[in-house]
């Protein structure tokens, strides 16, 4: 990245702010904006996280929003309520309180003396849902979005049931929340008031795995604030990014198959990343894609920040299966629309273990087209299948997939004999039957090179008493036919000549997805069962050119100090005396200085995932925090430990919530909840 310091604009920066909602509560606010604006108003643009603005996000805040303010905007960052120095507790992801704080704070922006009146809205992940939802709710002032890895789905297309199957990252998600929720804010900023604060979070803060594993099924609780509910609520403009590597590849293209607003869509081989900080490479000089698309709809500027392909996106050429990229190759495509005329829908028939040709006459075994092609997968399937939302650290992709292929039904391509390139989402349509009334499958699809390894390239998970999508399970009858459509995620691919094109299908995934009660028996019958790939004519012009995008580019960010080196691992065991296989993955920050402010920060997660054998009731998560604040005779702690084990009708939950102070506890908390498992 090149960071630069001669911007346009002088800018200034105001460390706390704080902003008062509806209620009186106080959210503090980060504000850097052109020192001429104190004369002259800008545009505001708001970031609204609960990652702590003062340490966790100090430093990619600072490479952004100086940058952006240096072209001529406010730019604001405000920590959730309950969160860094803004008072109150956050008891879940996107209350209705969460939308009616931003849309104060949108209010108060737009009132500030140094505002025009004009706002939009930015951020990633979270920041990201925060933008999309509450630009649903059309606040006045409220222009312009700009999102990065984000759904408008939060049920099926976010971490906690893609299909209807239960996401171990519903549990890893729940206790990442379960710790920042319960930290202390900085007594630098708030005074003495700190510890009443810190308290009031952790009295009342609960494990949120009790609430999502409440709402088995796409009920009230998450129509709420998915915006695939209603898109034409969203009235501004929306400028949508998201990586190929990331939980979150969907929703681009689906904003702009559904909106009827202008809209730009930009999907890159990236992980849980910005694409100025993307990772897998290339990164991207998304910054200047930002000011370009704010300075056109918030400054009215005629810059042709509309004009080329509605969607832009990187088409990936074949690699070696790996956990992790430094960059992927490719190159950027373009389409005009989306759904684009350029793709076609192909159609390929599942035979004996094969992916035959488009409109090849399916070939049957010696018992004719009712002979069932069968499966019944180990729990080891899965155990190389990486996280379902990447963040490249520690290495998280999914590796050689020749392994699990052992325990899965597959299908290959004959040889290909000329490249293929896919754009979109393929899927796969079975007539099944299974042999237990809950049961799952898991459709994998994977590049294969000629000498044998098979790097996954997208998948899809299908919990089949959900196969009709109403959100209410069904259970199955054993042995009766089904039909049912797996959806695999959003992908653009190349296949080159001399590889096979290779769908496996399984029964299991863990730990990426909680296994179904019992193992269970898949037929596959042949003669109506078919692959469909969203086929990309290699001979389509890409209408880009070969570098549309500039360089990343940035603000210094701030100075930090490793004083603890940091730790990550991901490793897979597997005892062969008790049977028991285990994955262990740790992110430990270390401990780093933020000189600016001289406070010292660790942060260490650890998830550990176990089976037994194939007892589907023996596998258990764990997610445990530490984080860690400290400066002169400030020194506190928050420890957080949530566990999931469960029946074939139940899930048990166990937490714990310590804080402390120097050496000692001065709060602790324990739970211990059973609740019914619901068509899972």
């Amino acid at each position: 990245m090149r960071f630069v310091s001669n911007l346009p604009c002088a800018t200034k920066e105001e460390e706390h702010v704080t902003v008062p909602m509806s209620d009186g509560t106080l959210l503090s606010a980060r504000i850097w904006r052109p020192t001429s604006s104190d004369t002259e108003p800008v545009p505001a643009v708001l970031e609204y996280i609960p990652y702590r603005k003062r340490d966790l996000t100090s430093v990619r805040d600072s490479i952004h929003h100086p940058y952006i303010a240096g072209h001529g905007y406010a730019c604001v960052r405000v920590d959730l309520r309950g969160t860094g120095e803004s008072q109150g507790v956050l008891r879940d992801e996107y209350l209705e309180q969460e939308q009616r704080d931003a849309e104060d704070i949108l209010a108060w922006l737009a009132d500030q003396p140094w505002c025009d009146g004009a706002t939009g809205m930015m951020g990633i992940s979270w920041g990201a849902f925060a933008a999309l939802q509450v630009a649903a709710r059309q606040p006045p002032s409220l222009r312009a979005i700009a999102i990065s890895s984000f759904t408008d789905d939060r049920y099926a297309d976010d971490m906690h049931y893609m299909g209807g199957a239960l996401l171990s990252d519903n549990l890893a998600e729940a206790g990442t929340m379960f710790a920042y929720a319960t930290c202390p804010p900085d007594p630098a900023l708030v005074g003495d008031e700190w510890r009443a604060m810190w308290h009031e979070r952790m009295e009342n803060t609960r494990p949120w795995i009790l609430q999502w594993l409440r709402h088995q099924r796409r009920d009230d609780y998450w129509r709420h604030a998915s915006v695939c509910e209603d898109y034409q609520a969203v009235r501004c403009p929306v400028l949508a990014s998201s990586g190929w590597a990331d939980g979150y590849s969907n929703a681009v293209t689906r904003l702009l198959g559904n909106l009827d607003v202008p809209r730009k869509g930009l999907i890159g081989p990236w992980s849980h990343k910005f694409p100025h900080l993307g990772e897998p490479g290339p990164a991207i000089g998304y910054l200047q894609e930002l000011v370009r698309w704010w300075d056109h709809w918030l400054k009215g500027v005629d810059n042709g920040v509309m004009d080329g392909p509605m969607l832009q996106a990187w088409m990936q050429e074949s690699v070696p299966p790996s956990t992790s990229y430094e960059q992927r190759p490719g190159r950027w495509v373009g389409e005009p629309s989306w759904p684009s005329p350029h793709i076609e829908p192909r159609t390929h028939p599942l035979t004996r273990h094969r992916i035959g040709a488009p409109g090849e006459a399916p070939s049957h075994g010696e018992s004719g087209p009712d002979e069932a092609m069968t499966i019944q997968s180990p729990l080891s399937v899965g155990q190389f299948g990486g996280k379902w939302a990447s963040y490249n650290a520690p290495p998280d992709l999914p590796y050689d997939q020749r392994e699990e292929d052992g325990g899965s039904l597959v299908f290959d391509s004959d040889l290909l004999t000329e490249q293929v390139e896919i754009l979109g989402s393929p899927t796969v349509e079975l007539e099944l039957s299974v042999s237990e009334p809950i049961a799952t499958v898991v459709a994998r699809l994977s590049d294969v090179s000629p000498d044998g390894p098979a790097t996954r390239v997208t998948y899809g998970i299908l919990n089949l008493t959900h196969r009709d999508g109403t959100g209410a399970p069904e259970v199955l009858e054993p042995g009766r036919r089904y039909r049912a459509t797996v959806q695999l995620n959003g992908v653009a691919q190349v296949f080159p000549p001399g590889h096979r094109i290779r769908l496996s299908l399984s029964t299991s995934y863990w730990p990426l997805a909680w296994p179904p009660p019992r193992p269970v028996m898949l037929s596959v019958h042949e003669g109506t069962s078919s692959l469909t790939l969203p086929v990309r004519p290699v001979g389509e012009p890409d209408e880009l050119p070969q570098k549309p995008f500039g360089e990343p580019e940035g603000t210094q960010p701030l100075i930090n100090t490793q004083l603890v080196a940091p730790e990550g691992s991901w490793e897979v065991s597997r005892d062969l005396v008790k049977y028991k296989s285990v994955l262990e993955i740790l992110k430990d920050r270390g401990v780093v200085r933020h000189e600016d402010i001289g406070l010292d920060v660790g942060l260490r997660a650890y998830e550990r995932y176990d089976a037994i054998a194939d007892d589907f009731t023996s596998v258990s998560g764990e997610s445990a925090w530490t984080m860690r604040f400290r400066r002169d005779d400030w020194n506190v702690r928050v420890e957080t430990r949530t566990v999931l084990r469960c029946s074939e009708t139940e899930f048990f939950i166990n937490a714990t919530l310590d804080g402390y102070e120097g050496h000692r506890r001065v709060f602790s908390r324990t739970w211990n909840e059973t609740l019914p498992r619901d068509g899972l």
